[in-house]
């Protein structure tokens, strides 16, 4: 996805303090503490004002490069020559410095510590939101939540602070069983584990015919039908976080469809990043949003390759880069 991009800065979930603004930018200033999002808000759209989107039709998002500078795609980097250096989704989030359009930063309330404030700028706000904002899960539903990393655990967290009585967490790493636990999963279903039974057999006796949300939170399309069939006639939800990693087409029957089931889809979990970030911030200062148990390791920047290997086995769920004052000089 990143072929044509010769140099890119890379990193998505971050914190920040505002060093200097631009020109014309109003409601920010130096000393701020701000949580950078890839999905812009201009806030006077017809997207922006609709309780019914979420996505801004002014500063629309551009996979993977993101919203740029100038709203259209353009770097706020460059090199001495003028070559652009790339940032993925438009932030920059691994670089000591970065320059965001004033679309994409919301200011937090700086007694959240900048470790936990940078989960609110990409996944625990997308699983959270999912279950809270999109979803809109109900108090003693069922939830069934396919892959429980970052996101999927963020989506168990959200729908535990709804009230689902039944959280449902279908994953191959056995690990990930205790730690479900930890973020308000009641049942575990390893795949391997099922020999001939399909996943959607196990959750729909396990919810006596299906649960009311699944969440498909991996990007394959499979699992996204597995999770489609694992959903309740008359009422299920099927809501797709993940981005299908290999362009595969989601097949779907259609008489399930008439059958009263439904595909969602959630970017950014269906969160409007300058109204709904801060009410996530305080349910977190309330003790109601617990984003701690995200934080597994809290790693220097240097160190950031070995730590990396460690997300791609599963051993974390979350691990913030922090800058040591010999990597900023």
């Amino acid at each position: 996805m990143y072929e044509n991009c010769k140099v890119i800065d890379l990193g998505v979930t971050n914190c920040r303090v505002v060093e200097s603004v631009g020109e014309h930018v109003e409601g920010f200033a130096a000393g701020d503490p701000v949580v950078p999002t890839f999905l812009g808000q201009c806030t006077e759209c017809v997207d922006c004002a609709s309780e019914r989107s979420h996505v801004c039709s002014t500063y629309r998002f551009r996979f993977p490069l993101g919203i740029g500078m100038t709203g259209k795609g353009t770097s706020g980097f460059g090199k001495g020559h003028g070559a652009p250096i790339h940032q993925v989704l438009g932030l920059s989030g691994f670089s000591v410095y970065t320059v965001v359009h004033a679309n994409q930063f919301v200011r937090v309330d700086p007694a959240v510590p900048p470790a936990t404030a940078s989960l609110l700028s990409c996944g625990a706000t997308t699983g959270v939101g999912a279950a809270w904002k999109l979803a809109k899960v109900e108090p003693g539903s069922s939830v069934a939540i396919f892959g429980l990393g970052a996101v999927g655990l963020a989506v168990a967290e959200g729908a535990r602070i709804c009230g689902a009585s039944t959280i449902i967490g279908v994953d191959l790493n056995p690990e990930k069983h205790e730690l479900g636990k930890k973020f308000g999963v009641t049942h575990f279903i390893n795949p391997q584990e099922l020999g001939d039974k399909p996943v959607s057999q196990a959750i729909i006796e396990m919810t006596d015919g299906g649960a009311d949300y699944c969440f498909e939170c991996i990007g394959l399309a499979s699992v996204m039908s597995d999770a489609f069939r694992s959903s309740r006639e008359g009422w299920g939800k099927t809501i797709i976080l993940g981005v299908e990693m290999h362009g595969a087409p989601l097949s779907i029957p259609s008489l399930e469809i008439l059958n009263g089931k439904c595909v969602m889809g959630s970017l950014f979990g269906g969160v409007k990043p300058k109204q709904d970030i801060p009410i996530l911030a305080d349910k977190y200062l309330n003790k109601e949003l617990e984003l701690d148990k995200f934080i597994t390791h809290e790693v220097p920047l240097k160190t950031s390759t070995r730590h990396l290997t460690f997300c791609c086995r599963g051993r974390v769920s979350d691990a913030p880069f922090g800058w040591t004052s010999d990597v900023a000089k």
